[in-house]
């Protein structure tokens, strides 16, 4: 029996008709993610097709102090869409219209439960590309309420860069249009940076307006491996330090690619690895990948090789994507406990080696993998749900590893966002005076606290 008002399902149904669900498969499909996190289902699912439906929900839903948490495909890794208080879970996938690509100025704008993979095929004709690719074939949505980024970032930046405006449902249900079209503006606070990376939790994106890119000339990608993590690494600060424009860096460890080995048929050799792509010009690619070439033999590199063909690239890549899946293939039935720290790129050697040490102190069975071009690396901590005494290790070593972060200036996430499992690190991060700000903010948006509660922000005192 659904624990929302009665006067209020009822509201819903009468607006929304079958689009108003409330059976157990519907409910527990929108309460689980790909945290570590048990299923937390929301009392009933409301699937959106417009601004109008979102405000309408919002607006009943403030009325009745009823929570009210944003959905888009459920890829997201610390339970941000988990209904730990209840409500309504807002499903905008089929919000996915995009609405204007505009070639001349490098924009376009879709609603917020269009897909990278969907706003990309779209620009097929168009010699144009949008470059955050997170892995996950995500919403654009959740990755701006996210601040998402992923391989690309070390040249394209993250989901903050890459928004120019959006529109917005708040608490109370009023929309507000943050930014605009033009490539600068000083006019007033930001709004549009305060949305990136709220987790839905200070307000409901609905649409999006962002920068697209000039398709390059030539890409090249590469793989290289090295005889330990450190050499590897090296490299990648000697590449970045010199000004190699390279697109991507990504290292996978010796478990991580003896897993790729077997969930994607591939037969590279298990050590840590490197995965490089480079965009320009056929010069300038050619020479970028020469150039790392010798950095890397310079650290003891081996059997590097290239691949030009969009298939071979597009190969080399999806085994990177399925890093994930193929890493929770070592332990059938593990539960995956994924971190997500980032240091300065003058930090990330030090980091790292105290990093591998760590786990081998800790008998766990945590492949590593990470953006490295950019400082952000992640652990697969694979443990037995059924064990308390792993369970326990894996956090512990997850709470070192934050501290140890923070400790070299850095953040205790890269991209993956707060959501439930990082709110204990907001203040060690950011201090108490920031946190209180961040908080007097929530309550100026949000004071009845509907949006994703439980989110982002420590308990309220």
């Amino acid at each position: 029996m659904s624990a929302l008002p009665a006067v209020l399902l009822d509201a819903l149904r009468a607006r929304f008709g079958e689009r108003c669900a409330t059976s157990e498969a519907v409910r527990l499909q929108h309460g689980r993610d790909e945290s570590s996190f048990a299923p937390v289902p929301p009392d009933a699912v409301v699937f959106a097709q417009s601004t109008d439906d979102v405000a309408a929900t919002v607006t009943l839903c403030h009325r009745h102090r009823v929570p009210v948490i944003a959905f888009g495909t459920g890829t997201s890794l610390e339970g941000h869409l988990h209904a730990v208080r209840g409500g309504i879970s807002l499903d905008l996938s089929g919000m996915n219209r995009v609405l204007a690509v505009r070639a001349g100025d490098l924009d376009a704008s879709v609603e917020a439960g269009v897909t990278r993979k969907q706003l990309n095929a779209s620009l097929r004709d168009t010699g144009l590309f949008f470059p955050i690719d997170p892995g996950a074939d995500a919403s654009l949505g959740g990755m701006a309420a996210t601040r998402a980024s992923g391989t690309n970032a070390v040249r394209y930046g993250t989901m903050r860069e890459s928004v120019l405006g959006m529109t917005v449902v708040l608490a109370d249900g009023r929309v507000i249009r943050t930014g605009s079209r033009a490539k600068k503006s000083s006019a007033g606070y930001d709004l549009t940076r305060l949305m990136i990376g709220s987790e839905g939790t200070l307000g409901i994106i609905t649409e999006l307006t962002v920068r697209l890119y000039p398709l390059p000339e030539a890409i090249s990608s590469a793989v290289c491996a090295f005889p330990s993590i450190a050499a590897a690494v090296d490299s990648v600060i000697e590449t970045i330090q010199i000004g190699v424009p390279v697109a991507r860096i990504e290292l996978l460890d010796a478990l991580a690619i003896r897993a790729i080995n077997r969930h994607s048929k591939t037969s590279l050799r298990e050590a840590p690895t490197l995965f490089f792509e480079f965009h320009g010009s056929p010069a300038g690619v050619t020479e970028q990948a020469r150039t790392v070439q010798e950095i890397a033999a310079g650290h003891g590199g081996m059997d590097f090789e290239w691949a030009d063909k969009p298939e071979d690239r597009s190969r080399l890549w999806q085994a990177r994507h399925d890093a994930y899946y193929a890493c929770l293939g070592l332990r059938p039935g593990a539960r995956s406990l994924t971190t997500d720290v980032c240091v300065p790129i003058s930090r990330l050697a030090d980091c790292i080696a105290e990093t591998v040490a760590d786990i081998e102190k800790s008998r766990l069975v945590a492949p590593l993998l990470g953006h490295v071009g950019d400082g952000n690396f992640h652990l697969l901590l694979l443990a037995d749900p059924d064990s308390t005494g792993e369970i326990e290790r894996a956090h512990a070593f997850s709470q070192r590893l934050v501290e140890r972060a923070i400790g070299m200036e850095g953040t205790c996430t890269g991209e993956h966002g707060v959501g439930r499992g990082k709110r204990k690190y907001l203040e060690l991060e950011h201090g108490v005076a920031a946190l209180d700000v961040m908080r007097t903010i929530k309550r100026a948006l949000d004071p009845d606290d509907i949006l994703n509660p439980g989110k982002v922000l420590p308990d309220l005192p």
